[in-house]
């Protein structure tokens, strides 16, 4: 049910390369406090944090570190019915809003692992809430909008609150029980996995659970991975509700509505040689007017030269041709904006830079 604005309902970018990779970790953002009822902000460069109130006109507001957030509120709902909001974590697209250098929405089939780690903590003071993780899935390579299948992992919940529809069964995923809870909250499907006891920390496949809803909704291989989120659902009180730590990856092939082609683009190659050796940085600036989301840079080399390492970038080599796609961090160039990435290699005697380069289906202009 963790949607923006969304009707009733109970309840890094790293592509397979050859050559190695070395990603350095994205900015770390200041603590923040965020009211507004559909606030975001960005932590870590890679995950959007969402105050999001859609189911209430109490107040709440949620504390962020880089890292996760705590919640503030008092809310006052009955337990039959939605809750006051969903403040969360989340990798994806939602809404149109897709956080920095993500790689969904990616077809199911394509999908060769998906991880994620999560840590809470819950208060002692009483209150009504679900600690709801969050994966959605669509047909369509959907980023705005209701997507048709909503996968909520409950870690834990306290008071009235139970699932969408009613209890179906009893399985085994990533090594624990849960209870499975089908139903259609008059927008979406919903199956719920429901944990047996409280979870407070996990590391575990995403990809699992997906492969499990297949047995109970839907969902085939051909549909999309949208978003996978993590927050919590309070109906009564909610201060004291801390999501500590959020991570997720999703690694695959052909990810992603976006990147769209730029219309227009110029990419900077300045190498430095020594002896058989060479470093150089790669600017890639988007001289287009909307921005990219989401990219992929390939060019030939002119020589011999061959790919060894390369910083801020995924990067594979196929004979002369090179391929570098984004971080999760680094995969937003605004309009008139630059990203850079690093290579090192190595060279015969003779390294000549090379001259022409395509982004995301376009050819750039080099200098």
């Amino acid at each position: 049910m963790a949607r923006l604005l969304r009707g009733l309902t109970a309840a890094g970018l790293l592509l397979a390369a050859s050559a190695s990779a070395v990603a350095v970790s994205g900015p770390a953002y200041a603590d923040a406090k965020i009211c507004g009822k559909t606030d975001t902000t960005t932590v870590q460069d890679q995950y959007v944090v969402m105050n999001n109130v859609w189911g209430a006109d109490s107040s709440q507001c949620i504390n962020v570190t880089d890292k996760g957030f705590t919640v503030a509120a008092d809310h006052s709902k009955r337990t039959d019915g939605a809750p006051a909001s969903y403040p969360a974590i989340y990798y994806g697209c939602h809404y149109t809003n897709c956080s920095n250098g993500t790689n969904l929405p990616m077809q199911v089939s394509k999908i060769e692992s998906a991880t994620s780690s999560i840590s809470y903590s819950y208060p002692t003071a009483k209150g009504a809430y679900d600690a709801a993780y969050d994966i959605w899935l669509d047909p369509a390579p959907k980023e705005d909008g209701v997507n048709q299948q909503e996968l909520m992992i409950w870690f834990n919940h306290q008071g009235g609150p139970q699932p969408v529809g009613s209890k179906t069964g009893t399985v085994t995923v990533g090594g624990r029980t849960w209870e499975v809870w089908t139903g259609n909250n008059g927008m979406n499907d919903v199956v719920s996995y429901v944990a047996t006891s409280p979870i407070t920390s996990w590391n575990f496949s995403v990809l699992d659970f997906v492969k499990d809803i297949q047995k109970h909704s839907k969902v085939t291989d051909s549909w999309y991975l949208t978003s996978i989120q993590a927050g919590f659902e309070p109906w009564q009180g909610g201060t004291g509700l801390g999501l500590n730590s959020f991570s997720a990856s999703v690694n695959g092939v052909g990810g992603g509505a976006k990147p769209a082609a730029p219309q227009s683009c110029r990419v900077s190659y300045k190498p430095t040689s020594w002896n058989d050796g060479f470093t150089t940085t790669v600017a890639i600036t988007n001289t287009s007017t909307t921005a990219i989301h989401g990219w992929k840079l390939t060019f030939p080399f002119a020589g011999d030269q061959k790919v060894a390492k390369a910083w801020t970038s995924t990067v594979s080599q196929n004979g002369t041709t090179v391929t570098a796609a984004n971080s999760p961090y680094n995969g937003s160039i605004a309009p008139n904006g630059t990203v850079s990435f690093v290579l090192q290699g190595t060279h015969g005697g003779a390294n000549p830079s090379p001259t022409a380069f395509n982004l995301n289906g376009t050819a750039c202009t080099a200098g």
